[in-house]
């Protein structure tokens, strides 16, 4: 019987290969062009949550990071590992809100990532995820999310997040926005379809 799926992660693993290769299709640069400036310049320890096809985990890792890629649709996880077989990438199942498996491990990371993430949590789950996270992330470290709004596409389940509930469940926890501002999506399909994102950077008090 195969098990029902994370919370959250409705329609990634039936859409499968497109979805793959959609993410793939952009670049890590086209992708975080707004924050680029504000990771780390020399090698460190990378959580990236939601890791997905692991274009952003191979991207870290080419520049010298070790990367902890969170994913919990087997599909992305095996099609990852598949496509980006690096030895500063380990490949862990886990899930938000609780990342227990991650939080088992011990240790806090200099960079964590929720990239189109935190927008699959409904409310109740945001709040219990925010300490989580923010525990995750060492003194002086920093995390960075991207929340979608528009169109959701068929099947998946998103709520459309406001930076500002974001910013004001993150302050309690000790993560200090650094960063808040729109952009377009990067996808062309997305962009025409009227998607566009905020982003947001928190440092760790």
């Amino acid at each position: 019987m195969t098990p029902a799926p994370v919370s959250g992660t409705e329609g990634y693993a039936a859409e499968g290969e497109a979805f793959i290769q959609r993410a793939e299709s952009i670049s890590f640069e086209d992708v975080h062009g707004p924050v680029l400036h504000l990771l780390p310049g020399t090698p460190c320890h990378v959580l990236d949550i939601g890791a997905g096809s692991g274009r952003d985990a191979a991207a870290f890792a080419a520049m010298g990071h070790r990367v902890l890629a969170v994913e919990p649709v087997e599909e992305s996880r095996r099609a990852g590992q598949t496509l980006h077989p690096a030895p500063a990438i380990e490949w862990l199942d886990d899930h938000l809100p609780d990342l227990a498996r991650v939080r088992r491990r011990g240790g806090q990371f200099d960079l964590v990532m929720l990239i189109a993430v935190w927008m699959h949590l409904d409310a109740e789950r945001r709040r219990q995820a925010m300490p989580v996270v923010a525990s995750l992330v060492r003194p002086g470290g920093t995390m960075i999310m991207s929340l979608r709004h528009g169109p959701v596409s068929p099947g998946r389940r998103m709520d459309d997040v406001s930076g500002a509930e974001t910013v004001a469940l993150a302050a309690p926890c000790g993560l200090r926005c650094v960063l808040d501002i729109a952009t377009p999506s990067a996808l062309p399909s997305n962009r025409l379809a009227g998607v566009t994102w905020t982003r947001l950077a928190f440092v760790r008090s």
